[in-house]
């Protein structure tokens, strides 16, 4: 095994590990892939002040993400085919996140289901919804998010209909998946990976699969899929998805100050800047680039949260100066999971905590609910 140091590390390893077709379906954007760069690439822009003579002792990183605790002001993203990524990857990801004492949002697109995860992770999760033209279906899936006893709803409002992902046809990527002769080959060079998917009996949209009436295998699925994502998503869902929800609401996918008034006067909890990773709107700003303007719009108003590009602890902790009450990381966590499983999640917030800690403490803070723009060197970071 490796010296692990940084996310990088796990990627690199992840990259040997998991199967192309579902490595590059993390490690990829849409189109020419420029927002998925911008993402990560404008953090490095962002420049921070070192302070020196500054009494480091008695640091704390702890926080709160509509209105619960966490070790530190990140969040799991919500993504779909985790359990792709690791056999029984969403259980294995919710229990790292639970015992590291961070929320854990299981994708409405995950390969286990959300009684899964109760069962083997726990209560208390997050769980993040996609609007779907089955109303019915939707209200169900909100009432099982209910019956287990997740604390926040994530729902997302940026994928109405789907990029296009060039590695993701290239590769076949589809359900149930091309077994042509090159990813076939590709899976026998990946055997702790086969091993863990022939173990498990998980391998299907597990929210999907024999809850809709007609979908009882990944054939169906695909049909389903095909025409469900709907494209008339509008303001006035969220308010019956938050009527009917009930408890606390997050609106996933807000760039553009607009949006976010309008997010605010849906009366939900919180919003996260988001552009899905750079896998929709090719050619839209990264995310913390967005995070000032929509601060500047509707701070004070709803707690604001971002996502996007977050590889380090630096990233977690320039967010949190630019406004940003918690962040959330999707392939970092991935990247983990990919290569080492439960213990490469638990990895990679280790990894994350660290830099964050140690770089917090550099920059002349000991509590990370006193971060503000003063730890940001002026001229290098976006403006609203």
């Amino acid at each position: 095994m490796p010296v692990i140091t940084h996310i990088e590390d796990l990627r690199q390893l992840a990259r040997k590990r998991v199967p192309r077709m579902f490595y590059d379906y993390v490690d990829s954007g849409s189109w020419t892939e420029s927002t998925y760069r911008a993402n990560e690439a404008d953090f490095q822009c962002i420049k921070l002040r070192q302070r020196v003579a500054v009494n480091m002792e008695g640091r704390t990183t702890r926080t709160t993400m509509v209105g619960q605790e966490v070790a530190m002001p990140v969040a799991i993203a919500p993504t779909g085919l985790t359990g792709m990524q690791h056999a029984d990857g969403e259980i294995l990801a919710a229990r790292a996140a639970r015992k590291f004492g961070i929320p854990f949002t299981l994708s409405t697109m995950s390969i286990c289901s959300i009684e899964d995860v109760a069962q083997h992770a726990g209560e208390g999760f997050w769980f993040q919804l996609y609007v779907m033209r089955d109303r019915d279906f939707i209200e169900r899936l909100i009432d099982r998010a209910k019956a287990a006893h997740c604390s926040a709803l994530v729902l997302t409002l940026d994928l109405q209909i789907l990029g296009q992902r060039h590695k993701d046809l290239k590769n076949g990527l589809s359900a149930p998946p091309k077994l042509t002769l090159a990813n076939l080959i590709d899976i026998a060079t990946k055997p702790r990976w086969a091993l863990g998917m022939l173990g498990t009996p998980r391998r299907q949209f597990g929210n999907i699969v024999g809850h809709v009436k007609g979908v009882d295998n990944m054939g169906s699925l695909s049909a389903w899929t095909a025409q469900q994502f709907d494209p008339r998503l509008n303001w006035g869902d969220v308010e019956w998805i938050k009527k009917r929800w009930g408890g606390k609401l997050i609106l996933k996918g807000i760039q553009d100050e607009v949006d976010a008034r309008l997010a605010v006067e849906s009366g939900a909890d919180a919003l996260i800047v988001s552009n899905h990773g750079g896998r929709q709107l090719d050619g839209a700003e990264s995310s913390i680039r967005a995070l000032p303007k929509i601060v500047a719009e509707v701070g004070g108003k709803i707690e604001i949260h971002m996502d996007g590009g977050i590889r380090s602890g630096q990233d977690v902790l320039k967010a949190r100066a630019l406004g940003a009450q918690g962040t959330y990381i999707g392939r970092a966590f991935l990247y983990g999971l990919g290569a080492m499983g439960e213990a490469g999640v638990t990895k990679a917030l280790e990894i994350i905590h660290k830099e964050l800690d140690i770089t917090m403490a550099f920059t002349g803070h000991t509590d990370i609910n006193r971060v503000d723009r003063s730890i940001l060197l002026p001229g290098t970071f976006p403006t609203a």
